[in-house]
């Protein structure tokens, strides 16, 4: 290893470290005027999402309604889930009750929720979206979904690939109204 390498980050921060980083950055007050949500890559950067238009923020406060209303549990927007792409913030998560009281104090979460939603905004790829899909599928999401508003639709997904329909009992007929 040359001197020059000293200075430089040789591997991906662990999940312990990227935890302790994303606990910082909680508690700092510096990022509470950040604009858009953020999330840390593998190496711990920080990245700051685009804002999001009243049709993406509606769609996602629409699914959180529609999840709680009918499935119960709870509901939360934003919320960093430890995966292998690092810590990411659906911009919607479901968890049961049992899973919310084992881990209402992590942060970031662990184990991602049962369903981690992705909404779609045009600065978007679906390379992304899908990648966040696997990602979160691999940290414990039982399904994960990509919400596309200009479109009016919505994709599931589980471990198996893209589902047809969500293996949880939901009706999202009226999501896009």
């Amino acid at each position: 290893m040359g001197t020059a390498d000293l200075d430089l980050m040789q591997t991906p921060l662990d999940g312990e470290q990227l935890s302790t980083r994303w606990r910082a950055m909680l508690a700092d007050r510096g990022l509470a005027q950040v604009e858009g949500k953020v999330e840390l890559d593998v190496w711990g950067r920080i990245i700051v999402m685009s804002p999001v238009s009243l049709a993406h923020g509606g769609t996602a406060g629409k699914l959180s309604l529609l999840l709680m209303t009918q499935l119960g549990g709870r509901a939360a927007p934003e919320v960093g889930v430890l995966t292998s792409a690092g810590v990411l913030s659906p911009d919607v998560v479901w968890c049961s009750e049992e899973f919310w009281r084992a881990r209402r104090d992590e942060a970031p979460l662990q184990v991602a929720p049962e369903i981690c939603i992705e909404v779609a905004s045009p600065s978007n790829t679906i390379e992304q979206l899908r990648g966040k899909v696997r990602a979160y599928l691999a940290a414990g999401a039982k399904e994960s979904w990509i919400g596309y508003p200009r479109s009016r639709r919505i994709e599931f997904h589980g471990s198996a690939g893209e589902l047809q329909a969500s293996s949880f009992q939901i009706d999202l007929s009226t999501l896009f109204d």
